[in-house]
């Protein structure tokens, strides 16, 4: 009977882990996915044989702006802030 519950009890563990690795990814995408969609962007246009040049300046612009808002302090009650102010790169 005690080991039914233990199986739950880890299946438990396991789910809370994988929620913080979730709100983990969301954090470091909300504040650097600007840079990563350019950095794919270039990637793309490489494979395909144009020049990406403007993808890989973008994608120095955007990091730039990332470290920057990263930079600041913030917390929970101004948290959505940093976050739009990395999407919307100002």
């Amino acid at each position: 009977m005690f080991k039914v519950k233990q199986k739950g009890q880890g299946m438990t563990e396991y789910i809370i882990i994988v929620a913080l690795i979730a709100v983990s990814a969301i954090g470091v995408y909300s504040f650097f996915g600007q840079t990563i969609r350019n950095q794919v962007a270039g990637l793309s246009s490489e494979m395909s044989g144009q020049d990406s040049q403007a993808q890989i300046t973008a994608a120095q612009a955007s990091a730039g702006e990332a470290t920057s808002v990263a930079a600041d302090d913030y917390n929970l009650g101004n948290y959505n802030e940093a976050a739009n102010k990395s999407a919307s790169g100002n």
